[in-house]
C-alpha cells in the first residue's frame, strides 16, 4: 500500500541503492537557447514566453540525471500559451482597474485572490504531470481545497494591507482658497501603515511551512507518495537564524562604510575618484550581501525542506553548503553586471549544477524494481491527467 501523507511522517526502508543526481549541461549549449528564446520573446512582445520556457525547461530536465537516466518535460507550449494570455489578462484587467477607482480595485483584487489557489493548484498538476522519469510521469495528488488553505496566509495579509491602505488614503483635496491645515504627524496611520508589514514578516515562515509541506506531501511516482515530517518551529528557527545572518552582515557593511568615510573625513580632503571608488564599493558591497543572505537563505532551505521529505521506499538527502552557494552567486552575478548580461545563462547552469549535485536519492529497493512497481500501478495515468489540463504553469 502506499503511504498516506496523512498517516504522518514517512519510514523508508533502509537505503540499500544511492541514485545521485548529476547535472550534465553546459553553459555553452543553453546559451545558444537562451540567446534565441530572449530575442523571440523581444520581438514577439512577449507572446513568445511560454514557448521559450518550455524549451528551457526542457534543456534543464534533459541535462538531470537521477540514478544516470535523464528526466525528460513534455507539455505542449500551446496548452501554456493558453494559460499564460489568461492570466496575462487577469492580472492586466486588475491592473486597469485600480486606475479607475479604488472600488474597482477593490472587486479586481478579491476576482484574483479567489483564482489564484486554484491557478496555483493548475500549475501544480501540470508541472509534474509532464516530468517523466525513464518513462514514467509524476503526479501531484493534492487536491484545490487544500491550495486554498494554503494560499489564504498571503491572501489574507494582501487583503489587510488593501483595507488599511483604503483608511490612511487621504481625504479629498481641500478648497483652493482654504487656510493650510496644520501639519502635526499622524501616528495612528502610520502605525496603520506598519502594520501589514509587520504581519507580513511574521506570517512569512509559517506560510513558507505550509506552502512546502503542501508540495512535498503530495509528489507522486506510480506507488511511491511522499510525506513531509518539518514542524513548524523549525522553519521559525530558520526563518530567524536567516534574519540574523542578514542583520549581522548588513551591520558589518554599514561598519566598514561608516570607517572608509571616517578615513576620508580625518584626511581632510576627498581623492580625485572618490566617487567612483564609492560606488564600485556600494555595488561591490550588494553582492556580497545578496550573495551571503540569499545563499544561505536558500541553501538551509533546500536542505530543510528535501531532507524531510521521504516516500516509503525512497528518501532524500540534501548537503549543499551555504558559503559554497553563496561564493558562486557572488561571481555568477558580478560577471553576469560586467558581460552586460550574456554570463547569465552560464550563471544559470552553474547554479543549477550546484544546487541539483548536492542531492542524493536513498532508495530502499533496486531501481529497477522500483520503476517496474511504478509502472505497474501508473499505467497511463498520469499521461491522461497531463492530456486534460489547461495548461497553467505560474512557476511556483
Amino acid at each position: 500500500m502506499p503511504l498516506n501523507p496523512a498517516d504522518g511522517p514517512a519510514t523508508p526502508a533502509p537505503a540499500a541503492h544511492e541514485l545521485r543526481l548529476r547535472f550534465v549541461g553546459s553553459g555553452s549549449e543553453y546559451f545558444r537557447i537562451w540567446i534565441v528564446n530572449l530575442l523571440l520573446t523581444l520581438v514577439t512582445v512577449g507572446l513568445y514566453y511560454p514557448f521559450a520556457k518550455v524549451r528551457r525547461l526542457r534543456y534543464f530536465h534533459n541535462a538531470t540525471e537521477v540514478g544516470g537516466a535523464p528526466l525528460s518535460f513534455h507539455a505542449d507550449p500551446w496548452k501554456m500559451f493558453r494559460g499564460y494570455v489568461l492570466v496575462a489578462l487577469m492580472l492586466a484587467a486588475y491592473s486597469g482597474a485600480g486606475h479607475v477607482s479604488a472600488t474597482a480595485g477593490l472587486i479586481a483584487f478579491v476576482i484574483v485572490a479567489a483564482l489564484w489557489p486554484a491557478l496555483w493548484h493548475s500549475s501544480m498538476r501540470f508541472r509534474l504531470a509532464n516530468t517523466g522519469w525513464r518513462g514514467l510521469r509524476f503526479r501531484y495528488t493534492g487536491t484545490r481545497k487544500q491550495a486554498y488553505a494554503v494560499m489564504a496566509v498571503p491572501i489574507g495579509v494582501a487583503a489587510l494591507f488593501v483595507v488599511l491602505t483604503l483608511l490612511v488614503a487621504p481625504e479629498a483635496p481641500p478648497a483652493p482658497d482654504a487656510p493650510p491645515a496644520p501639519s502635526e504627524p499622524a501616528w495612528g496611520d502610520i502605525l496603520l501603515g506598519l502594520a501589514p508589514l509587520a504581519v507580513m514578516l511574521a506570517a512569512m515562515p509559517f506560510f513558507l511551512w505550509l506552502l512546502k509541506r503542501q508540495q512535498h506531501r503530495h509528489y507522486a511516482l506510480g506507488d511511491e507518495h511522499t510525506a513531509f515530517d518539518v514542524g513548524l518551529g523549525r522553519f521559525y528557527g530558520f526563518w530567524l537564524r536567516s534574519v540574523g545572518v542578514g542583520l549581522l552582515v548588513l551591520l558589518g557593511f554599514i561598519g566598514v562604510g561608516g570607517l572608509f568615510l571616517w578615513g576620508l573625513g580625518a584626511t581632510g580632503r576627498s581623492p580625485a575618484g572618490a566617487p567612483v571608488l564609492a560606488a564600485i564599493t556600494l555595488i561591490l558591497a550588494y553582492l556580497v550581501v545578496f550573495a551571503l543572505v540569499g545563499g544561505h537563505f536558500t541553501a538551509r532551505l533546500q536542505n530543510l525542506v528535501w531532507n524531510g521529505t521521504a516516500s516509503r521506499h525512497l528518501r532524500f538527502d540534501s548537503r549543499l553548503r551555504a558559503r559554497d552557494l553563496a561564493g558562486l552567486w557572488f561571481t555568477n552575478t558580478l560577471f553576469t553586471v560586467l558581460t552586460l548580461g550574456l554570463y547569465f545563462p552560464f550563471a544559470q547552469v552553474n547554479s543549477a549544477r550546484l544546487r541539483l549535485e548536492a542531492v542524493r536519492v536513498h532508495a530502499g529497493i533496486d531501481p529497477d524494481d522500483l520503476v517496474a512497481a511504478a509502472g505497474r500501478a501508473d499505467e497511463a495515468a498520469a499521461g491522461d491527467a497531463a492530456g486534460d489540463l489547461l495548461g497553467f504553469d505560474i512557476g511556483l
